[in-house]
């Protein structure tokens, strides 16, 4: 989501003659997206804030700001905690970066951290900052209506609002066309994705069909699912068309009905397994991914064992695992104390990380002996012999350049694999 943001910022500051550099040295403006999911996060930015602040120093004329989540937790006390940040700019307040950058062309300090109500950037063309010209990002709403306890996303990103369909299919056609072979539409919570204007009602469902019908070449992703809005009816939509990718991100966070209740998710343990039995009828090859927090408030052993059977039962095929976090303004910080001694939540996320090892190797273990389609999006790191590419299951494949490149379609026989990639051969 922030690579998205990123590339509305780029767009809003090429119209005053702004370019992008990958080389903050050579920048007059250095701007650090942030996240305020987690404090590690936020404990980065600041190492980072520091680092960059050095090349203000050396080149006096720099301008150095913070936008996105963080900038707009923090507002004017981030200004007051780093001195050399110029800018501090919420996520709806990208429009306004040419006044600001005036303000502080001035001597001023530049900051707006307002949300919005129907901010979507729908008019803004982004500036595409990949370096593969294959895959690309489109937002597709902005903020979140949920209040889970642990999470600050409603304060720093705003309430629902979904963009107009017609932007967003005009986007994706124009990425295909451009030679684009693969969009990810992006929501916080991108189910409940709904347009209701002009008497024109458009569901997430319709919208993903709509999106897939522009060529059968495209492929689409989407993320991030929430197991309350994963409809029967969205997943029987993903079944007739063969370019929507078999894989599903589904965050569980906990296998603990006690410790969902009290993290506000809005469903049970049985919820959850009945939505993964869903996507195992209507889609059976599709990969399921999820998140998973060790080490709640008030989390026991019993709930913790029960994250780890429902992680078994499930057969992910990757997870995003973590320490839980307290967040400042939350429900949970707030409400509960974070009673999970650290050695503890070290040692029960150990434990999911070594059984998310082992059913990441099972399922690529799996494709062995299979022969599935890619779509390449580079040369391999470890060899310039080697293409790389990614599977509708969202699984990473290497395997000999041969005669394709980037953008190609490749039928691929796969013939080993490690626990996170699939390893082939092109079939002739």
């Amino acid at each position: 989501m922030n690579v998205a943001d990123s590339e509305v910022v780029a767009a809003v500051l090429r119209q005053c003659n702004y370019q992008h550099t990958e080389h903050p040295e050579e920048a007059d403006l250095i701007l650090v997206n942030t996240c305020s999911v987690r404090e590690h996060a936020e404990q980065r930015v600041r190492t980072r804030l520091r680092e960059l602040g050095k090349i203000k120093q050396k080149h006096g004329q720099v301008k150095l700001g913070v936008i996105g989540c963080m900038a707009e937790r923090l507002k004017g006390k981030l200004l007051e905690e780093e001195p050399m940040v110029d800018l501090v700019v919420g996520p709806d307040a990208y429009r306004l970066l040419p006044d600001l950058l005036e303000e502080v062309d001035g001597g001023g300090k530049g900051i707006n951290t307002l949300l919005s109500t129907v901010e979507t950037y729908a008019d803004i063309d982004p500036v595409r900052m990949d370096k593969n010209h294959v895959t690309s990002f489109i937002s597709v709403m902005r903020g979140c209506n949920n209040h889970c306890a642990y999470c600050v996303v409603p304060s720093t990103r705003g309430r629902e609002r979904s963009r107009d369909p017609e932007t967003v299919i005009g986007e994706a056609r124009t990425l295909f066309d451009q030679g684009y072979r693969e969009v990810t539409l992006l929501g916080q919570n991108v189910n409940s994705y709904r347009w209701n204007a002009n008497g024109e009602k458009v569901s997430f469902e319709e919208l993903l069909g709509r999106v897939a019908r522009i060529d059968p070449m495209l492929r689409v992703r989407f993320t991030t699912s929430h197991p309350r809005d994963l409809s029967d009816d969205l997943l029987k939509q993903m079944a007739l068309f063969p370019n929507i990718c078999r894989a599903i991100h589904l965050p569980v966070q906990s296998g603990s009905t006690r410790m969902l209740r009290k993290m506000k998710r809005r469903y049970t343990r049985e919820d959850y397994m009945d939505r993964v039995e869903a996507i195992r009828t209507y889609l059976p090859d599709a990969s399921i991914s999820s998140d998973i927090i060790a080490g709640f408030c008030g989390e026991t052993e019993e709930d913790h064992r029960q994250t780890l059977s429902l992680m078994e039962w499930a057969g992910f095929d990757f997870s995003f695992m973590f320490k839980y976090s307290e967040r400042p303004d939350t429900f949970a910080a707030t409400h509960y104390p974070d009673d999970v001694p650290e050695a503890v939540k070290t040692r029960r996320l150990n434990e999911i990380i070594g059984l998310q090892t082992r059913l990441s190797r099972e399922s690529k273990e799996k494709a062995v002996g299979n022969i599935l389609e890619v779509l390449v999006e580079g040369t391999s790191k470890k060899s310039e012999e080697h293409l790389f590419g990614r599977t509708s299951q969202n699984m990473v494949a290497v395997f000999p350049r041969g005669d394709h490149r980037p953008g190609d379609y490749v039928q691929v026989n796969i013939t080993a694999c490690t626990p996170a990639t699939l390893i082939g051969h092109p079939v002739p």
